[in-house]
């Protein structure tokens, strides 16, 4: 498995939609930390969401004015229901406050993708890729609801991730982006009672 847990590795991937930024990376070690609190500076990151269990101490993040924030919940699934009330009230906060600042947000998993034919199950999206357990990452999902949230298709905020992170969602994280139904919470009226962004 630890060749499994090594062999994706992908870079970080900026997701930009109208007024909202946010920044899907890999999960950091403590031997790696510090070129990835320089990558975060890099992109104007104030908030880190590690969605996974804590591996690395946030405290050298958090000395460089970036708030990191846990919000654990299990591989592979969706969020749950508080989990997404607490992450588009940050949204709401965050992108009100700061205009133009960037959200981090990370879990363990790489691409999530292997393939069912190879015997290595390692694929650059050549082979056909099949769900495979503890690989499927969370982060994407809840930059998805953001995207659905401000008005996006769920279609499209999937489809808007992949052209960046492919192979970012599993049958089960579709079906619940499929079912998931908007409050419009990141939509308000502009003085002029037009529909846009948080702002």
């Amino acid at each position: 498995m630890g060749r499994l847990a090594n062999m994706n590795r992908p870079a970080a991937v900026e997701i930009a939609y109208e007024c909202m930024r946010f920044l899907i990376t890999h999960n950091p070690t403590n031997a790696t930390l510090n070129k990835f609190t320089e990558e975060l500076k890099k992109f104007h990151v104030n908030t880190l969401v590690r969605v996974c269990d804590a591996t690395y101490d946030k405290a050298p993040v958090e000395k460089e004015g970036i708030h990191v924030v846990d919000w654990p919940f299990d591989d592979g699934a969706p969020p749950p229901t508080q989990i997404v009330d607490d992450w588009l009230k940050l949204l709401n906060t965050k992108f009100r406050e700061e205009p133009g600042c960037c959200i981090a947000v990370h879990c363990v998993a790489g691409l999530g993708r292997v393939c069912a034919q190879c015997p290595s199950r390692e694929t650059e999206n050549l082979c056909t890729p099949v769900d495979f357990p503890g690989l499927f990452p969370r982060a994407p999902v809840l930059v998805a609801l953001a995207l659905i949230e401000s008005g996006m298709k769920y279609e499209d905020a999937v489809q808007f991730i992949r052209q960046k992170r492919r192979g970012a969602f599993n049958s089960k994280q579709l079906l619940y982006l499929e079912k998931y139904r908007p409050k419009m919470r990141l939509r308000f009226k502009d003085t002029n009672g037009h529909n846009c962004c948080v702002q």
